[in-house]
């Protein structure tokens, strides 16, 4: 339950509706964003959340969502419920691109060959949506790629269209035979060529010479220096096309009826998959919204709880960001203990926007929107919101403002329960302090009792008492810096706040004789309690800092911990395998010893102890244990290096940085060395230096140079080089398809001389090459020739260009160059 009823107007949700309808793609969308509503059911909440966490996924992730066609089609859907209707062209075409977008986004969504399902709500929602693919293929046989009928949509049709051409033809003909004879014979001008008008085909005469040409005059221009004239020869031709038009036109109607007849009876179904085309599209809109402001999905439990960090009001946030500036966050906690905050402190120091921080998340929170706040915050389900905040006074019904706010209070008192959370802005302002403030802690004491939630503002001394005496209550302050001057527009829960009257009204310059005056008439004791506040404040302000600094600085003691655990971890590690290998080395050194003590032996029976023979075999064996007490000598040292391999890697890293690494000197070039050649970028490898050249390898080709034409360069400056030319590769394709998409296939050099529409043709000739397309139209007019001539002389010596001819008669005829390209 939400009260007042102009409760988004006053907490400006009406805004954030507003920002999400611009969002949407469609009136689709934009239906479900004004049907937005508060909702308590926890199952409801967190559902709606999740889909909306899950699309923000997807647009920040790297998967390309289907959201090309989201088209409205109902009302044309409703619309055939009669037999006879059928679907226009443009209602069949964007009927056919719209559940295509819906095919398309149920395929994006439904896992294949057991693929890890990537987002569970939103798959579930289309889970049950039927698609209609063979429907989409049956309207690819009658419509083309730009929404018209086909040719071929009918037999019929194919015929039709096929009689239209070859009559349009010979129309054409026939009035260039007729417009070539006026001309010769002067009654018409040589640059002008046959017009359509209404429909049919004329050859425009000046009045004087319009009893030159035989036919029926249709129509006049404006200034009446030109008629146009039918001909005689044409008038039947004419009548023929205006038949066959209609002939056409029936014919197209009877595919479309046909076609509608078998939507007809699916048309319901296919308005239930329209519904779930609005949901995606308005689940789209939230989740670009909490991009916009950074919104994230909290916590939520079912319970009734605010446990805050870094809430942002969302307006505020957007506003600012415009602005160049940062929002101050809010932090707030209320529990089932704590569960009332009353907020004191000055004016214009931020305790209005506090209040409307927290009605607006949570009512935004419980519209299913995510909303700006840190990660590990909590948030909970509250069943009613209540606000009582600005000026309600109603000539009307003849309330005051404290008569407004009262008939709110008797509304909340009577309706707040444990599941309602209370927000009002100067509790117990607009009558006299005294019997204001009475009654403002009667009211206080009430909610309290009925285990209600609630965040309230105050400047009475007596509520800020109530609440340091009364369990479930709590106060709160918004800091002020009293050097400075200056509200710091943060919240601190556990004392009071001051209001600094005195302070403020000294800063603002009021007489120092009536500051003191209006201090006596308070008293000393409400002074010094007002000075005591201020001093809590700020010692509060002070330790909070130093424990601030504490945590910071035991974090950072618990990241050096962890790190030399790490590091002894490895230590130990290596220190095993290091005595791995030690014993695998002893045991092959053993064995070899044996194997070399059975080889003396049989050397001196096979020499039958022959002296010279028996000495080398000796000195053999005593080089071989030289050997072996040489390497156990080295084995001595391993206890000696791993009592010093700890204390090695502590200094590791401070080793690393003052050990220089060679020189790299360009002059000096050895085997080895990556070289190029002067003035060029490509790199290779030098295999072999003879005398003054060298033998370099650039890929699989050796070559042999002369030193001086090399210049020796290093990895870093190869891979720099490497990563410009894969920039450069990359900006040029995007550049390619930009291009591409941009590419118009006309152009018009009407009124250009001819040197500068030669110039224009050129480069659209290029351009038109360059991105691969097959036919252009150049607008020229037919004037006195000239550029038509020069334009098709230069097509004429181009490579890339296969045909040119004049346009169609019915559309432009000699004034424009239709040009095939290969």
């Amino acid at each position: 339950m939400i009260y007042p009823q102009n409760f988004e107007q006053k907490t400006g949700f009406d805004k954030i509706r507003h920002l999400i309808t611009d969002k949407c793609l469609s009136p689709l969308g934009e239906e479900r964003v004004a049907e937005m509503e508060f909702s308590a059911n926890y199952k409801t909440v967190t559902e709606r959340l999740q889909q909306t966490e899950e699309f923000l996924k997807i647009i920040n992730g790297e998967d390309e969502f289907p959201a090309n066609y989201f088209f409205d089609v109902r009302h044309s859907l409703k619309r055939i419920r009669p037999e006879g209707t059928w679907l226009d062209e443009k209602e069949l075409f964007d009927l056919k691109r719209s559940l295509q977008t819906i095919n398309d986004i149920v395929s994006f969504f439904r896992p294949t060959n057991d693929e890890e399902i990537k987002y569970p709500a939103l798959t579930e929602l289309a889970g049950d949506i039927l698609v209609f693919p063979q429907l989409i293929g049956k309207i690819d046989t009658i419509l083309d790629k730009f929404g018209k009928v086909k040719d071929n949509a009918s037999p019929t049709l194919a015929q039709i269209r096929k009689d239209i051409t070859s009559t349009m033809s010979g129309i054409s003909r026939s009035l260039q035979s007729i417009l070539r004879s006026a001309q010769s014979e002067g009654v018409v001008d040589k640059d002008v060529t046959p017009t359509m008008r209404d429909g049919r085909l004329m050859i425009p005469v000046a009045p004087a010479f319009k009893r030159k040409i035989k036919g029926i005059v249709h129509d006049e221009s404006a200034s009446g220096k030109t008629v146009f004239i039918e001909p005689e020869v044409v008038v039947e031709a004419n009548n023929r096309i205006r038949e066959l038009e209609g002939d056409e036109k029936r014919e197209i109607i009877r595919i479309l009826t046909e076609f509608t007849n078998t939507v007809r009876p699916i048309a319901s179904d296919i308005l239930q998959s329209y519904e779930f085309l609005a949901e995606i599209d308005f689940i789209r809109a939230k989740a670009l919204f909490a991009n916009q402001i950074n919104a994230i999905k909290p916590i939520l439990e079912d319970k009734q709880q605010l446990d805050w960090a870094q809430a942002k009001h969302p307006l505020l946030y957007l506003s600012l960001q415009k602005q160049g500036k940062q929002v101050v966050p809010l932090d707030i906690y209320l529990d089932e203990i704590k569960r009332i905050l009353i907020i004191s402190g000055p004016n214009a120091g931020g305790k209005s926007v506090c209040l409307k921080t927290v009605g607006l998340l949570q009512y935004m929170l419980q519209c299913g929107l995510l909303i700006p706040i840190h990660e590990s915050s909590r948030t909970g389900i509250f069943s009613h919101i209540f606000i009582d905040i600005g000026d309600e006074q109603s000539i009307e019904n003849d309330l005051s403002t404290y008569s407004s706010h009262l008939t709110n209070m008797k509304y909340f008192v009577k309706n707040c329960n444990e599941k309602t959370i209370i927000l009002i802005d100067e509790f117990g302002s607009g009558t006299e302090p005294q019997i204001g403030g009475a009654i403002a802690e009667s009211l206080l004491d009430r909610f309290n009792r009925n285990k209600s939630f609630g965040v309230i503002t105050t400047h009475y001394q007596n509520l800020k008492h109530f609440a340091k005496d009364t369990e479930g209550v709590v106060n709160g302050a918004m800091l002020y810096d009293r050097h400075m001057m200056q509200p710091l527009f943060k919240l601190s829960i556990g004392n009071p706040g001051s209001s600094f009257a005195i302070e403020i009204a000294r800063k603002i310059g009021l007489p120092e004789d009536v500051i003191a005056d209006a201090s006596e008439k308070v008293g000393s004791d409400y002074i010094d309690m007002d000075k005591y506040l201020q001093d809590i404040v700020r010692d509060k302000r002070y330790w909070e800092s130093k424990r601030q600094n504490i945590r910071q600085r035991e974090k950072k003691l618990e990241e050096i911990t962890a790190r030399y655990e790490q590091d002894l971890e490895a230590v130990n590690k290596q220190r095993k395998e290091i005595m791995r290998e030690a014993k695998n080395a002893a045991e092959r050194i053993l064995s070899e010893a044996n194997a070399r003590i059975e080889n003396t032996i049989r050397e001196i029976k096979e020499a039958q102890a022959e002296k010279e023979q028996t000495k080398l075999a000796r000195k053999a064996l005593e080089e071989f244990k030289t050997s072996i007490q040489t390497t156990e000598e080295e084995d001595g040292k391993i206890a000696r290096k791993m009592a010093k391999l700890q204390e090695r890697n502590e200094r590791k890293k401070q080793k690393q940085k003052t050990t220089s690494q060679p020189a790299f000197n360009k002059d000096i070039i050895e085997v080895g060395d990556n070289v190029r050649l002067k003035g060029q970028v490509s790199a290779g490898t030098v295999m072999e230096l003879q005398g003054k050249q060298a033998v370099v390898a650039f890929g699989m080709i050796k070559s042999t140079v002369k030193l001086e034409q090399l210049e020796k360069v290093s990895k870093g400056q190869i891979k720099r080089e490497i990563q410009k030319s894969t920039f450069v590769s990359n900006q040029t394709s995007d550049h390619m398809h930009e291009k591409k998409l941009n590419f118009k296939q006309e152009i018009d050099v009407r009124g250009m001389r001819g040197d500068e529409a030669l110039q224009t043709v050129t480069y659209f000739i290029d351009d038109a090459i360059q991105v691969g397309v097959g036919r252009v139209r150049i607008l020229h007019g037919t004037g006195t020739g000239i550029l038509r001539q020069l334009i098709r002389d230069y097509l004429r010596t181009v490579p890339g260009v296969h045909h040119f001819q004049d346009e169609h008669v019915q559309f432009g005829g000699a004034g424009i160059t239709v040009v095939e390209l290969e």
